[in-house]
């Protein structure tokens, strides 16, 4: 008999977790922070991670912007933030923000090459089949399973329960997008590309599993690029992925959706998303406290109830 490999019970895996009854689980939710020295911003945020621990969720999504976007990029910032990510006795799982490679060509930042930033990120924070953290989960990768988008393993999802979960490569500053940059303007277009494809890919799985509870996880607050009618400018950063994409899939979806992210550093619950002028009532937006509040939010998931999503702030005083 020919020896299955890791991504083809991996696969079982998931597909098996449709089967599991509708239940009630807690997560944490965090991002940008830490924000300032390790000696004062460094020691709240581990005081926070050791509250989290002490809630003992399932797991923990960090939402970009490990440092602050003053802060230098360098291998030894990668390195003490990798470790403040293994400090977390659960399961880490961690999406980029723009502090944490778009910004790092600014003087403030030390003048660093984007893109060799990014790079460093893929190989030193994540793996191709499991999240970080000391228990680990099983995740599936994009850069794995779809072979068009091999460069980009930081786009994951996985499933608990019945809820399916996906980070999505999104960050702020508009997504990078600056049509005067050719540079910028390709990495752009290649990431955007990918973006929907894995959003795509994760409406098909939730169809094909009649799953009712969807999470998506990025970093930017796309919120603010929206106007009063639920549009936004074609040209920005978020047009392809959010307008065009994202909110018409869960306008077509029969379930909750949870959009997770930081950015503005501002906790907020709430459903503010819209499309053509109206309400997605399905689509619930949770953006995580940052930056000079240090904390973070528990959010348990309902399934099945009508009263799909509800949260708890954790802050470090």
């Amino acid at each position: 008999m020919k020896k299955m490999s890791w991504s083809s019970w991996l696969f079982i895996l998931l597909l098996s977790a449709t089967h599991v009854s509708a239940a009630t689980f807690s997560f944490v939710a965090l991002g940008d922070l830490p924000y300032g020295s390790d000696e004062t911003a460094g020691v709240k945020y581990r005081q926070l991670i050791t509250q989290i621990n002490a809630l003992n969720p399932e797991f923990s999504i960090h939402v970009g912007d490990f440092k602050a976007g003053s802060a230098h990029c360098s291998d030894e910032e990668f390195e003490r933030q990798r470790k403040h990510f293994d400090l977390f006795k659960g399961a880490l799982i961690y999406t980029p923000g723009d502090n944490d490679w778009t910004d790092c060509g600014r003087k403030s930042n030390g003048s660093y090459d984007p893109l060799e930033r990014l790079e460093k990120l893929r190989g030193q924070f994540f793996k191709p089949d499991s999240s970080l953290g000391q228990a680990p989960l099983p995740l599936v990768t994009q850069g794995k399973v779809m072979p068009t988008y091999s460069t980009f393993v930081e786009n994951q999802r996985w499933q608990f329960s019945n809820t399916l979960f996906t980070t999505v490569h999104i960050v702020g500053s508009d997504n990078r997008f600056a049509p005067n940059n050719a540079e910028a303007e390709k990495e752009l277009l290649a990431r955007d590309q990918a973006n929907i494809a894995w959003m795509k890919e994760t409406f098909r799985l939730a169809a094909n599993q009649k799953l009712q509870t969807l999470v998506f996880a990025f970093q930017a607050d796309v919120i603010r690029g929206m106007s009063r009618s639920g549009t936004w400018a074609e040209k920005t950063g978020f047009h392809a992925s959010i307008e065009k994409t994202l909110l018409p899939l869960a306008k077509e979806f029969q379930g909750s959706i949870l959009i997770v992210h930081g950015d503005s550093h501002n906790f907020e619950f709430d459903q503010t998303f819209m499309l053509e002028s109206q309400v997605l009532k399905n689509v619930y937006r949770l953006e995580v406290p940052g930056a000079k509040t240090t904390g973070a939010v528990s959010v348990t998931i309902h399934e099945g109830n009508s009263t799909p999503f509800s949260v708890k702030k954790i802050i470090v005083p």
